[in-house]
């Protein structure tokens, strides 16, 4: 702990995935760094986030492969999920990380603050804790607190949820309806499925994970339909009642629906009210703070990164946000974000990646005559078979031009971004991508065959 009246190279506010990687790179390059943060290291991410989420999705895909042993000759006998096993599984998950972010901490000589930070000028946070408090002023300030689920005004209590509350209910869902289609509300009824809860998503938009390329959204709908998770779509909620025997929602149509609970899933938004950031002139739109591809706030030294500032609020754009702001701060004159290549991942079942532009982005900034696309059917790839999984490899090129997005659906697709992301960051011909080899039986393999498609040289596709 540092007195009140130590100063710093960078006071960083907020200790989440963003804010930590500042912290964690900043001490790298010499300088020296406060972290603040009134909670646990590791933010929303490692707590009630990423992190556990994926943890319950392992869990439920466990479950799934248990049931479904006997299609690959092993005899097992699925007898229900101990949701106390599955949430000290997730809670071991969690502690493990964070125990190991305390370490790091520790081992980088980075001065950690456990309180309530506020932004009381241009270069100082006043932070109020158990033990009094303490001030400590930077030569750079790093807004990095984060974001929170959206309750649209819905009072979260009894058996309406956000994904904070679902992470730790105690007991598995017989039947739950989720409100909205996108990542968070696709993975949890995924989830709550695979436990075998009757789900019903209901989604406003024409499609489930309306970001997504729409040949993915469909895929993904109709996979929903043969694991029996139902969906509303173009529907819009109105309201919720609940009572001992579960929650009734009745949508615009007039038509309700029953279950055991009600999830919120309508997004997510910025923590950013209480800090001090407006009263030091700091421009907000929404909640966001306004930053230009530096990161910078244009008051000050005071830089802001994460969930936050406009854009994709996703684990790794934070991370390199972090690594970002870091750099600059040091002159290393790193270069900005590209919001288009950041990889988008849905770890559903089926899972999702998409790296650029849709096929609809695409025709709408280049022209429908500019633009070439292909899908790869993973019937045609081996070890997708071995899986006894279905789903698409769609590439969406610049008519003799370079690739600008790559997007999956399929079990284990996830694990695909990494080269994805490479193939459009680096504007590679699709010509270029087709010559490289691909091991054998791999899903990976699938891109490639993916790009002989495209350039076509079809292998194990027809033309």
């Amino acid at each position: 702990m540092t007195d009140s009246s130590n100063s710093y190279d960078l006071v960083i506010l907020g200790g989440g995935t963003a804010g930590y990687a500042a912290a964690f790179r900043a001490a790298t390059l010499g300088l020296s760094v406060a972290l603040i943060e009134r909670d646990k290291v590791g933010g929303t991410c490692l707590h009630r986030g990423c992190v556990p989420t994926k943890a319950l999705l392992h869990a439920a895909e466990v479950a799934d492969t248990t049931r479904e042993a006997g299609q690959f000759g092993i005899r097992a006998e699925f007898q229900g999920i101990d949701i106390e096993q599955v949430l000290a599984y997730k809670d071991d998950v969690i502690s493990k990380n964070y125990k190991g972010l305390q370490g790091l901490i520790k081992v980088r000589g980075i001065d950690y603050i456990s309180g309530e930070g506020t932004l009381v000028s241009q270069d100082t946070v006043q932070v109020s804790n158990d033990e009094g408090g303490v001030t400590v002023t930077g030569k750079n300030i790093v807004l990095a607190t984060g974001s929170e689920p959206k309750t649209i005004g819905l009072d979260i209590t009894g058996r309406v949820l956000t994904s904070t509350e679902a992470l730790n209910l105690k007991d598995t869902p017989k039947s739950a309806v989720v409100l909205g289609g996108g990542v968070i509300g696709v993975e949890f009824a995924s989830v709550w499925a695979s436990f075998g809860a009757d789900v019903t998503i209901v989604e406003g938009l024409p499609h489930l994970v309306a970001n997504e390329d729409e040949a993915i959204s469909k895929n993904l709908e109709r996979a929903f339909k043969k694991r029996k998770i139902k969906f509303k779509l173009n529907s819009m909620f109105k309201s919720v009642t609940q009572d001992d025997s579960g929650v009734h929602v009745t949508l615009e149509d007039g038509s309700t629906i029953d279950a055991e609970y009600l999830l919120v899933a309508v997004g997510r938004g910025p923590v950013t009210a209480g800090f001090g950031y407006e009263e030091q002139g700091l421009t907000l739109d929404r909640g966001f703070v306004i930053v230009n591809e530096r990161q910078h706030t244009g008051v000050g030294s005071i830089y802001a990164i994460g969930d936050i500032t406009p854009g994709l609020q996703l684990a790794h754009r934070s991370f390199a946000h972090g690594i970002f702001v870091a750099e600059e701060i040091a002159g290393l004159n790193p270069a900005p974000l590209v919001e288009s290549g950041v990889p988008r991942v849905t770890y559903c079942e089926p899972e999702i990646f998409s790296v650029g532009l849709t096929e609809k982005q695409a025709r709408e900034q280049y022209g429908d005559d500019a633009v070439e696309t292909v899908d790869y059917n993973l019937a045609g790839n081996g070890k997708s078979v071995i899986l006894k999984t279905g789903g698409i490899i769609k590439a969406v090129r610049e008519k003799d031009g370079p690739v600008l997005g790559l997007h999956g659906i399929g079990g284990r697709m996830s694990e695909q971004a990494g080269e994805a992301q490479l193939i459009v960051n680096w504007e590679a011909l699709p010509e270029e991508v087709a010559q490289l080899i691909h091991a054998h039986p791999t899903q990976n393999e699938a891109i490639g065959e993916t790009f002989l498609a495209l350039t076509g040289k079809p292998l194990h596709a027809h033309n």
